[in-house]
């Protein structure tokens, strides 16, 4: 799959960037699924990723995937505006921003809690999700 991300569908916070990235893309060429499906499970499993550990959203770009911050800066590229201005991070060294990126992971549940169930997408974007 191309143009995919995975994310923590039960993550509050990762269903908003979801639905942020949405609203900001500039071509609608991504397409999500949570890693709690068949298929975001399938594809985690096949990276080496537990997907009971979701501490890491997956970005696959022509059958390449970005993880951590890597991840985070490469999806900035596809917002408009000036949030394409994130990529400046590419600049900071990697052990760096995934110690950054980890810490806000390992919190994100506390910090902006967790869902029972994944988000159901609405009629207007189910189209741009894969859930099986």
């Amino acid at each position: 799959m191309e143009n995919l991300l995975i994310f923590d569908g039960v993550c509050h916070f990762c269903t908003q960037s979801v639905l942020f990235i949405l609203r900001h893309e500039s071509d609608e060429t991504l397409r999500f699924t949570p890693l709690q499906s068949s298929t975001g499970s399938r594809l985690m499993q096949e990276l080496g990723l537990d997907p009971r550990d979701a501490e890491t959203f997956v970005l696959i770009v022509e059958n390449e995937a970005f993880v951590k911050s890597d991840a985070a800066i490469r999806l900035s590229g596809y917002l408009r505006g000036g949030w394409k201005l994130l990529g400046v991070f590419r600049l900071v060294p990697r052990p760096i921003r995934d110690w950054a990126y980890g810490m806000f992971a390992r919190n994100r549940y506390r910090w902006f809690r967790r869902y029972d169930r994944c988000m159901v997408p609405s009629m207007e974007i189910r189209d741009r999700f894969v859930i099986d």
